[in-house]
């Protein structure tokens, strides 16, 4: 049997969907360190989300070769990062630096998000700047490795999903023979 390395994971999606909670809890279990993107936020980043001021490309982008170097330092031993990776510009930034990062998306209702975000004390999204992610988020495309999980369901549950998906895509990537169950 061949012997694949750790997955490389980014959970992705909108403010509020769950990307550090689910994040953490997959690299538990996969046994495997773990980013919060959060914490990568230069300072001007975090002061404008803090004042309802969505990003810019340009704001996102020292932002994004941080996160893209902690995957290349962890692509060995593999690692989870959570990162909203909105666009697919952005997600091909990440890619570029560990091509075989796996993409898992955490979509929801924007009114279940929305509530969400409202609920989380001293966080610096607000909740009015969720409807801007919403109008930024590109879904995965075709030709990048990743999964879209629902948002509205225990987070044991998301986890389990992703680590289902991972196996299947290993399988499936490593060994062309493989079937899935």
């Amino acid at each position: 049997m061949d012997h694949h390395p750790p997955p490389l994971v980014v959970v992705m999606g909108v403010s509020g969907s769950g990307k550090t909670t689910v994040g953490a809890a997959l690299a538990q279990r996969l046994r495997v360190p773990f980013a919060d993107a959060d914490d990568f936020h230069p300072r001007a980043n975090i002061d404008k989300m803090s004042a309802g001021i969505p990003l810019t490309d340009d704001d996102r982008r020292p932002w994004l070769a941080t996160i893209a170097t902690w995957l290349t330092d962890n692509a060995a031993g593999g690692g989870v990062a959570s990162c909203s990776a909105l666009k697919r510009s952005y997600r091909d930034v990440l890619a570029a630096a560990a091509p075989q990062v796996f993409f898992v998306h955490l979509h929801g209702d924007p009114d279940v998000i929305a509530a969400r975000v409202a609920g989380r004390p001293g966080h610096f999204m607000p909740a009015a700047l969720v409807e801007s992610q919403f109008a930024t988020l590109e879904p995965l495309e075709p030709g990048e490795r990743g999964a879209v999980l629902d948002v509205d369901q225990p987070v044991d549950d998301i986890v389990t999903q992703s680590l289902d998906t991972l196996d299947h895509h290993t399988l499936d990537h490593h060994d062309p023979e493989a079937t899935r169950p």
